[in-house]
């Protein structure tokens, strides 16, 4: 692994337990709904189907897919948010499979899933083509990526937060430890999500889709889960 990939998953190490208390906070909130819904519009209700949840930390979007009814996996470089993300998974009584693994090389047959998911992941990946292209060769002839995602890298440092905030409780230091993430990844990747349609269709994915207003529906109320910053989704077929 290289520096950067210990830098990252240290980083996401030391916030495991938070982030896990968060998340659950979050899966019993309203917006456990309004993120069903952005997935209901391309998963059909009446089909179980294999679903590759990467960077799935502790388990929300693999956790929320399984509790509709299909069938997930989860993986996750930092092994602490795995071991959290089982320990929930136990706790609620919803089945998935979680896997301590490197998104950005998984280590599954070709051709073995019917979707891959993802949420702000795919700005901390140093090799992010190189995901794309395992990530096509992963599903099925005619499967679908639906990845959450900003431009991270390239947003102004915060002010003026609203009290209320996704990152309100991180330390200042782990703050710092995040924001010297991002200027070292900053070096590898261009303006989103455009780099990223460009990334996809070189990978083999075709109707990739950018929808820029997603962050409007999900975090339109100003609460501890909210985002300040604007998150789009991109739809790709294999």
């Amino acid at each position: 692994m290289d520096g950067l990939k210990n830098k990252i998953t240290d980083y996401w190490s030391q916030r495991a337990e938070t982030f896990a208390a968060q998340r659950v906070r979050e899966f019993e909130s309203e917006k456990h709904d309004l993120w069903l819904r952005e997935f209901q519009q391309y998963i059909p209700r009446d089909q179980r189907l294999q679903i590759l949840d990467v960077g799935t930390g502790t388990g929300f979007f693999a956790l929320l897919l399984a509790a509709a009814g299909q069938q997930v996996t989860g993986i996750d470089l930092t092994e602490n948010m795995i071991g959290e993300a089982k320990k929930i998974s136990a706790k609620m009584g919803i089945q998935a499979d979680f896997y301590v693994m490197d998104a950005e090389a998984p280590q599954f047959a070709p051709g073995t899933f019917d979707i891959i998911v993802s949420r702000n992941l795919t700005w901390t990946l140093p090799h992010l083509d190189a995901a794309y292209r395992s990530w096509h060769d992963l599903l099925k002839p005619g499967g679908l990526l639906i990845n959450f995602d900003a431009d991270y890298c390239h947003e102004k440092k915060a002010e003026n937060l609203p009290e209320n905030h996704a990152h309100k409780l991180i330390s200042p230091r782990l703050m710092g430890e995040y924001e010297e993430i991002k200027e070292e990844l900053k070096e590898t990747q261009r303006i989103r999500p455009y780099w990223d349609q460009e990334l996809l269709t070189r990978a083999g994915f075709r109707e990739v889709k950018m929808d820029t207003g997603v962050w409007k529906r999900i975090y339109r109320d100003v609460d501890e889960f909210y985002n300040p910053t604007p998150i789009f989704k991109i739809v790709a077929y294999a």
